[in-house]
């Protein structure tokens, strides 16, 4: 690492340095180990636990915290989404999947966690109770969340939860802000400039910019990115995704969406999708093209311009990606990941050159998880990736997971890797839940007709502060146990039961949090102990004999020089 300005060095870093050659001795737990190629000496854990949000029931369990031991904790929601407040808060959402009280079709709901994803409480529904009309909900598909990095002028990170309109379908995009914590909503029904459209994603930055992307259906799907510049009240820039060069091809329904992502130290703007590699390819495919082709469309101007690049191109023409849906991530010192599905196998690339150039593809899933779809990820760290993903045992290599038989059992997979960047490094794997649905998965969105349980997505973040995990996904499982109870519509007519297990009728949100082994905020203290303060210089020191410090690893040549040479490279005195 470069030495940092000698102007800034903290007198308890020059002590650090000065104790590498003396006394000093690891607090317990402060460091992350890793196996030289990425992997984790540790194993990470999980507890699962369902979410509250059962709208058979008047007011939808808000303000319900799960886990508790009453069995309030049961919904009816699915494809949910997740996201980290940089206070370490989780803040969670789902589409509810039922008309019920009052006639109320789909609508959000929205979590939240101040304790690192131990517990989670129902907040007040972003579309249904800000549109100020008990019983109507004007969106609920499709949801998405996004929080700003930075703090409103009231103390708070804004919260943006977005959803598809439903009445009528696909009129708009939705998008609800929240300044005060979840405690309120504020409902904005034209998040898009562009009418009709599909499978939105949000992304925040700074203390009021918020931006969605979306398939604008009414001019042949290309991808739009609006953004707000006043904490969604008004939606007023938007820019293509596709560049001049490329929109001839990439554009016209030849394109499969992925989530977008915003860099909040650079503020760059990153939009992924699929397609084909040139318009050459297109003239060969005018009635069906094989999405190959990962794309990337990076912003350097907060979003009014785009630039295309290719992340990675199969040679296999015969293949697709977004399965379901390519994603996004950059970690703390703005490597970019983009993460994979070709129906079979998951694979990253990663970027170190604001998305200029890639390294990869490189196959993550392994084991246990023959077939891996369902892709999210969360960048840490410089290097640090949690991916997760659907993924089973099955694989026939004939069959789409749309066929698979009944004995293919799905789970949720975590996989970290603490070098990323390196090439060819090992990543961990870990099933995170237990089994949570059987058979066929459909990824034809509203024209599927087999199961369609498990919907597109679900997600994954990592808390700021402590680099643990949080994952929420959705489950068709009846289970029926104190952490993950059966819906009910009362406490006498069940919802879910053994018999409809596997079916919508038990689909359900719920979370998986780590509770053990290494997260993706790689941090590096140490304590000095029982060093003797006569022994210590700087008047900050007097009467201390312990204390916290960092570590610097990467010092040069540090085993061949004295505490007084040292103290002297870096201070200069």
């Amino acid at each position: 690492m470069k030495i940092p300005n000698t102007s800034r060095i903290a007198k308890t870093t020059l002590l650090s340095i000065l104790s590498l050659a003396g006394l000093m001795f690891l607090a317990p737990g402060a460091l992350q180990p890793a196996s030289a190629d990425g992997g984790s000496t540790k194993t990470p854990t999980f507890s699962n636990y369902e979410l509250a949000g059962n709208p058979f029931t008047t007011g939808a369990s808000v303000g319900t915290t799960c886990p508790n031991s009453l069995r309030t904790c049961m919904n009816t929601e699915g494809e949910p989404s997740i996201r980290a407040a940089p206070d370490g808060s989780f803040y969670g959402s789902s589409e509810n999947v039922f008309c019920v009280i009052g006639g109320q079709c789909g609508g959000t709901f929205a979590y939240k966690s101040t304790d690192g994803g131990q517990h989670f409480t129902t907040l007040p529904l972003p579309n249904s109770a800000s549109s100020g009309r008990i019983g109507f909900s004007p969106a609920g598909g499709d949801t998405d969340i996004a929080v700003a990095p930075v703090r409103n002028l009231n103390g708070f990170f804004n919260i943006y939860a977005a959803s598809l309109a439903t009445s009528p379908p696909l009129a708009n995009v939705y998008v609800s802000t929240s300044k005060d914590g979840g405690g309120s909503w504020l409902l904005n029904p034209t998040g898009a400039s562009i009418p009709v459209d599909d499978r939105e994603w949000i992304a925040a930055d700074g203390a009021d910019k918020v931006c969605v992307s979306y398939h604008a259906i009414s001019a042949t799907n290309d991808i739009f990115v609006t953004c707000s510049l006043d904490g969604g009240a008004t939606f007023t820039q938007t820019g293509n995704a596709f560049d001049p060069a490329h929109v001839a091809f990439l554009a016209g329904f030849n394109n499969v969406i992925g989530n977008l992502a915003i860099d909040p130290r650079n503020h760059a703007v990153y939009q992924v999708f699929s397609s084909v590699a040139s318009a050459a390819e297109l003239a060969q495919c005018t009635i069906f093209c094989h999405v190959h082709t990962v794309w990337i469309a990076v912003s350097t101007d907060g979003g009014l311009t785009f630039t295309d690049t290719i992340v990675y191109n199969n040679p296999n023409t015969n293949l697709d990606y977004g399965h379901q849906f390519i994603n996004v991530s950059v970690d703390i010192a703005g490597n970019i990941y983009v993460v994979y599905s070709d129906n079979h196998n998951i694979f990253y690339s990663f970027s170190k050159t604001l998305g200029q150039t890639w390294s990869g593809p490189f196959q993550i899933n392994k084991g246990q998880s023959k077939t891996a779809i369902f892709p999210w990820s969360s960048a840490g760290s410089d290097g640090a990736l949690d991916v997760v993903w659907y993924g089973t045992n099955y694989f026939d290599g004939v069959n789409p997971p749309d066929n698979y038989p009944m004995t293919a059992a799905w789970k949720v997979y975590f996989s970290q890797n603490l070098k990323a960047t390196t090439p060819g490094s090992t990543w961990s794997q870990i099933a995170a839940s237990g089994i949570i649905h059987y058979g066929g998965v459909c990824e034809s969105g509203v024209t599927c007709t087999g199961n369609r349980d498990l919907l597109d997505d679900f997600g994954v973040a990592a808390s700021p502060t402590t680099g643990l995990a949080a994952i929420i996904y959705t489950s068709d499982q009846f289970v029926d146990s104190t952490a993950e109870p059966a819906t009910r519509r009362s406490s006498t007519s069940p919802f879910c039961t053994r018999d409809t297990t596997n079916d919508i009728d038990c689909e359900h949100t719920n979370i998986a949090v780590q509770t053990g082994g290494p997260g993706v905020i790689i941090t590096t203290t140490a304590t000095m102990l029982a060093v003797a303060p006569t022994t210590l210089t700087g008047p900050v020191l007097a009467g201390r004999d312990s204390f916290a410090v960092t570590v610097m690893p990467t010092l040069p040549d540090m085993t061949t020089r004295t505490p007084a040479t040292i103290a002297t490279r870096i201070l200069g005195t």
